[in-house]
């Protein structure tokens, strides 16, 4: 039996594990590839495998980076089951299609750019002409009008990774479990699902194996979350006896070489930042991701606004996508923490209901947050600001100085995200001295004069110290850990680390396999 690691190798996104045992091929998670266009559609167009070879896949949780390519995964011929958390299948009914709606419109909008620049070139048309001649009533991307053109000069058409079909054509291969379980995932495999405490939903998977007379345990954490965050129960630490000894754990480490700020820390600083920037006058824009991190932030700000501790100004979800997996928290309060029930549910309230709180769904209704200038605050997707309403959102409030960048989450390399990030605490740092620093996205360059703070306390990521809390703290025996799902200067000084404290550790590079004897 062995394992072969193809996402997430020495990188974050694109979790990809291959357990191949002698009568079975079960594959731990088919996500996304996150980060520079190119090099991304790259990547996720290639499955370095036959999808029709894999019995099953498990699924750790819903977000895209562990999901994202199922669609794909199942138009190229997988035909077993996905198999995850009751709480994983009904968010993926949302996150799949809005994945499939993204790739979907990114293609138009590509396809529509390249046949506005060849007819400007080509035909004289002013501008106008051309958008009138590309556009049903001036808004909607005419598809036939530019695949017509596109065929006409003999053009290869920008295809999106998969469809709003194939996504669905996915989701009828689920099957929800509940945790605590023992599921068949294959011949001579079982799989249970315990508590990771990353976001609703997320589990750590224990695979129990036979193979030609032997027995195997092998666990993988999927992501792993921080304990004593509002809403999740905190990660397992008690395995049953059956699924304590471990052959191999894979186990993220996206925050290896790093220390969170507390938990109970950030109701304070967020309370801080938006009472300074409200005091400005300004607007708190804060990138999220729709399934977990705006859950979290709605929770706290209702919280402070219960208690009076902030102005109660305006907040928004702008983000379609958001509201729905919001919904699905509301469908699952079993799987709130005690907390949770304690300040809200035993209440009578809603965690993510209050006045001020208003889910913007149409274009248009967006399209007049981006124009409101009065104090506000407002959560959009997508987390690492590559794509959708967030980035209108951001041209118009990133040139203000009134305005904060609330940054909540992971952004990874080479996204605009990171670059906020980046240069603009840098620019803090030096007491916004100088040139602020210059963001090109959608075509343009943005002076970035709004504030940036950064709260890494929201992370649903567990830091190097939560990551040996689980080790330490859970009833788990292991001969041999594979670590995954973190970028080098992160996995390798953790690496480094749990030898010191006596682990066989393995630091896979994508395509390498490691044999389990």
């Amino acid at each position: 039996m062995h394992v072969r690691f193809y996402g997430a190798a020495r990188e974050v996104t694109g979790s990809m594990h291959l357990v191949d045992t002698a009568s079975a091929k079960v594959l731990l998670d088919c996500g996304m590839y996150q980060g520079r266009r190119e090099v991304s559609d790259r990547k996720n167009r290639t499955i370095p495998f036959d999808p029709s070879i894999i019995t099953n896949v498990v699924l750790s949780h819903a977000h895209i980076d562990h999901s994202g390519r199922i669609p794909l995964l199942v138009r190229e011929g997988f035909s077993g089951n996905i198999i995850c958390t009751r709480i994983t299948e009904d968010a993926c009914h949302y996150l799949l299609a809005d994945s499939a709606h993204i790739q979907e419109s990114d293609a138009s909008y590509l396809n529509y750019k390249r046949v506005r620049h060849l007819l400007a070139q080509t035909t004289g048309k002013s501008r106008q002409e051309i958008k009138k001649l590309l556009k049903k009533n001036n808004h909607h991307i005419d598809a036939d009008a530019v695949g017509e053109i596109l065929n006409k000069y003999d053009m290869h058409a920008v295809r999106p990774l998969y469809s709003m079909e194939d996504a669905e054509n996915a989701l009828a291969c689920f099957s929800g479990q509940p945790y605590n379980s023992p599921v068949a995932v294959g011949e001579g495999v079982t799989c249970t699902f315990y508590e990771a405490g990353h976001i609703l939903g997320s589990a750590i998977t224990i695979l129990r194996i036979k193979e030609n007379g032997r027995s195997y345990t092998i666990g993988f954490t999927g992501d792993i979350g921080r304990s004593h965050r509002p809403i999740l129960k905190d990660p397992e630490s008690r395995f049953d006896d059956s699924d304590r000894n471990l052959d191999l754990l894979i186990m993220e480490s996206t925050y290896g070489n790093r220390v969170h700020e507390p938990v109970g820390d950030m109701r304070g600083r967020l309370r801080d930042v938006i009472n300074e920037t409200i005091g400005r006058g300004g607007t708190v824009v804060i990138p999220a991701f729709a399934f977990g991190r705006t859950q979290g932030l709605l929770y706290t700000i209702h919280d402070l606004y219960d208690k009076n501790e902030t102005p109660r100004v305006p907040v928004y979800v702008d983000s379609p996508l958001a509201t729905r997996i919001t919904r699905v928290f509301g469908e699952h309060p079993e799987a709130y923490d005690a907390g949770t029930h304690r300040d809200f549910l035993q209440k009578g309230e809603n965690p993510f209901e209050f006045p001020e709180l208003k889910f913007t769904e149409s274009v248009e209704e967006s399209m007049a947050l981006n124009r409101d200038n009065s104090p506000h605050i407002v959560l959009s997707a997508s987390g690492m600001c590559e794509a959708g309403r967030i980035l209108h959102h951001l041209r118009h409030k990133i040139h203000n100085e009134k305005n904060t960048i609330l940054i909540v989450g992971y952004m990874a390399e080479h996204t605009l995200g990171r670059r906020i990030a980046e240069q603009g605490l840098a620019y803090e740092a030096a007491g916004r001295r100088g040139n602020a620093p210059m963001m090109r996205f959608m075509g343009k360059e943005y002076p970035l004069l709004a504030r940036v703070v950064k709260l890494d306390g929201f992370s649903a990521h567990g830091d190097k110290n939560d990551l040996l809390k689980f080790l330490q703290g859970s009833n788990l025996e292991i001969k041999k850990i594979a670590l995954v799902h973190g970028e080098e200067d992160q996995m390798l000084p953790f690496a480094h680390r749990l030898e010191s404290e006596g682990y066989a550790v393995f630091v896979p590079k994508a395509g390498e396999s490691l044999v389990i004897k």
